[in-house]
């Protein structure tokens, strides 16, 4: 089977050229949510929509088509940001919007597979089943446009006047309804029941649309343990919970798995034994985390920037931990520190899955994959620390995720501009750091080309899109990369 560069999907790598992706931009959704629901839809704050739309995310989009698409683009900047054409380029159900197959709007995905009256009528069922909505409203999400229909599953609402249902603020971060493994697609099972419209939306769109009919085969679902149903409500341990921030694709047979606040043992296990199965990968290795609100994904504490370079929380550097296991009170005590005793790190192999590989620290695991993945010499190999590993600005930009780092390519990253010190671990490692409006303007003028970039830490803007905790490495569902 030939597949054109338009329908295929293959992802074997973090740091790979990015070539198509998977994005959501923010909908009127995040403009609903109020104080008293925040947590509950998996916010710390309220944010500002207008700010992150015309003075953020729209960056990003931006400069991912300058990547990926740049006809899209090239030469439109100007006509993009005047007033007359305010933000329909980046609205899916305007005949302006960009309409890049290299950088997919999940809204648009959504639109395609509605406009088959059977799966609409389906999807209608679904989500009106898990929101518990009247058989008349049922009735009335039927009548809806394909256009529509997709933005009241997203935003809860057609116009401004009736809220429908809640809003699903965080599909903005696309990277956690499922992930691609080299040419397989793991979807999520979300942990909050805040999310679990999306994971229904995600099933349908991988399920249906044209873009994935040749991966059909080719995605796995996890499954709750069997009569999970008679279990106390309250019995986590027989829940399976995983999302796509706990899951890094390295290298065409190495994946990571995390397990912290979202993803849970059984979920990791499951993962495991099914991306064997089905021969995806021949090395997996499964992360514990701390259950921490802090951590949340493993890809809020540590990401690859190229080979060699990565980006960690120092709590979990060697240095650190070594001093947790020599402190001479826990020692005596026979007391191992929380951090120590909550991260564990275990290898498996296809060939062998008896035999498990133990890892003391992320650090180690870090340098052992550039060395053994990658090939790189293990004195080349470089961990910059969150903060620049300064209290307390270590934790302070770990929140504002300093470690959640999209790669673009081999060491051209996207990251948040508020994160003063991990920037100057940056440049302290000898990376070129641009603003993202001072790298627009290069690009639209010629002058330099996204090819071009080395070692290069992108800064974006953040204010508001930081306080929805989740940074471009959460954004993105890489679809292909080299």
């Amino acid at each position: 089977m030939t597949l054109s560069a338009d329908n295929r999907i293959n992802v074997s790598s973090e740091v790979g050229k990015l070539r198509k992706v998977l994005i959501h931009s923010p909908d009127s959704g995040l403009g609903k949510v109020v104080p008293s629901k925040a947590q509950d839809w998996l916010f710390e704050d309220i944010v500002h929509l207008n700010t992150i739309r015309a003075n953020e995310y729209d960056y990003y989009v931006k400069l991912l088509l300058y990547f990926l698409d740049e006809t899209k683009i090239k030469g439109r900047l100007t006509q993009i940001d005047a007033p007359a054409h305010y933000r329909n380029f980046y609205k899916p159900d305007h005949p302006d919007f960009y309409h890049s197959q290299q950088v997919v709007e999940l809204q648009v995905l959504l639109m395609d597979i509605l406009e088959d009256r059977a799966i609409k009528n389906q999807l209608v069922a679904s989500v009106c089943a898990i929101e518990a909505c009247s058989y008349e409203v049922q009735r009335r999400l039927m009548e809806y446009s394909p256009a529509v229909l997709a933005r009241v599953f997203f935003s809860g609402t057609s116009d401004e006047s009736e809220l429908i249902f809640p809003p699903i603020p965080n599909f903005i971060f696309t990277r956690d309804i499922g992930i691609v493994i080299n040419d397989h697609i793991l979807l999520n099972k979300p942990r909050k029941e805040a999310r679990k419209r999306e994971a229904l939306i995600a099933k349908y769109i991988f399920f249906h649309h044209p873009l994935f009919a040749h991966y059909r085969d080719n995605i796995i679902e996890l499954t709750d343990t069997q009569h999970h149903f008679l279990l106390p409500n309250d019995s986590e341990t027989e829940k399976v919970t995983l999302e796509g921030g706990d899951v890094m694709v390295v290298s065409k047979n190495h994946v990571l798995i995390g397990i912290s606040e979202r993803t849970n043992s059984e979920a990791a296990a499951q993962a495991v034994k099914k991306l064997f199965e089905k021969n995806v990968v021949d090395k997996i290795t499964v992360i514990k985390i701390p259950n921490k609100r802090d951590y949340m994904h493993i890809d809020t504490v540590f990401t690859q920037v190229k080979d060699e370079v990565w980006v960690m929380l120092g709590v979990f550097s060697n240095k650190h931990m070594k001093g947790l296991q020599t402190d001479e009170v826990h020692r005596v005590l026979g007391v191992q520190p929380r951090t120590a005793q909550e991260l564990q790190i275990f290898q498996f192999r296809k060939e062998d899955p008896a035999t498990t590989r133990f890892f003391a620290s992320l650090e180690d695991l870090l340098i052992d994959i550039s060395v053994v993945d990658f090939g790189c010499d293990p004195e080349h190999v470089r961990i910059l620390l969150s903060g620049n590993n300064q209290f307390p600005y270590d934790a302070r930009e770990q929140w504002t995720d300093s470690c959640n780092l999209l790669a673009l390519g081999n060491g051209v990253v996207l990251g948040y501009d508020r994160n003063d010190k991990t920037i100057e671990a940056f440049r302290e490692t000898g990376f070129s750091v641009m603003d993202v409006t001072e790298l627009l303007v290069q690009l639209e003028e010629g002058s330099i080309r996204a090819n071009e970039l080395k070692d290069t830490l992108v800064l974006m803007p953040s204010a508001e899109l930081s306080r929805a905790r989740g940074g471009f490495h959460c954004m993105s569902m890489p679809l292909l990369r080299d």
